[in-house]
């Protein structure tokens, strides 16, 4: 697995710099600087569901506000839908014993429990929201892990800007949600070119 150094400036970051960990034992295998603190919680996300081939973890203002909320972000739209198949789902708090004890791979364990409880493939849920936290978002590649990081973040404040203008609104009825999510992801998508935008995944 690559990580980038803990605290190292982005402007500042070359390919020289990333740290090569194992997934085995999770050991430095190579690299001159200290991984990210988040390491931990990477490593369970990639043991626990092979399919993921690339994670991002951000703080970015809509999708952590809805995780310092404590709410799932609601599917009300069909821009939601082109990305994540439901509601983006919130992790539960970790407890006082978990944050004082092994803290990050607990979080890798608690978004690994809230994607298996959504009842959806990983990949149909490329995102979850850490309690109190923030977001981390993954897909089979890490360009893909940055199109859901940056398409949690569009659909989080549109979900925080209907609802300031309707509060009732309603979230997308479940054949719109589907039609949607389908035409771009799994054996039938049509949605772009070939090989490109909307290539059925290997794991479909």
């Amino acid at each position: 697995m690559l990580i980038k150094p803990s605290g190292f400036p982005y402007e500042a970051l070359e390919p020289a710099d990333l740290c090569a960990i194992s997934l085995a034992d999770g050991s430095l295998v190579e690299g001159d600087h200290r991984p990210s603190s988040d390491t931990p919680t990477h490593l369970v996300l990639y043991r626990r569901f092979p399919s993921i081939g690339g994670i991002v973890h951000t703080h970015s203002p809509s999708a952590s506000s809805w995780a310092q909320a404590h709410r799932a972000i609601p599917c009300l739209g069909t821009t939601h839908a082109d990305h994540f198949h439901g509601p983006v789902p919130v992790t539960r708090l970790l407890t006082g014993d978990e944050i004082h004890g092994d803290y990050e791979p607990l979080t890798g364990e608690v978004i690994a429990e809230t994607i298996v409880g959504s009842g959806l493939d990983p990949l149909d849920m490329p995102a979850v929201l850490v309690a109190s936290h923030g977001p981390f978002t993954w897909g089979t590649t890490p360009e893909q892990a940055v199109e859901s990081a940056i398409a949690l973040e569009l659909v989080a404040a549109m979900a925080w800007q209907t609802l300031a203008i309707e509060l009732r609104s309603v979230p997308i009825s479940s054949d719109l949600l589907d039609r949607h999510f389908r035409r771009k992801h799994g054996p039938d998508a049509y949605y772009g070119q070939p090989g490109e935008i909307a290539e059925p995944r290997p794991d479909r």
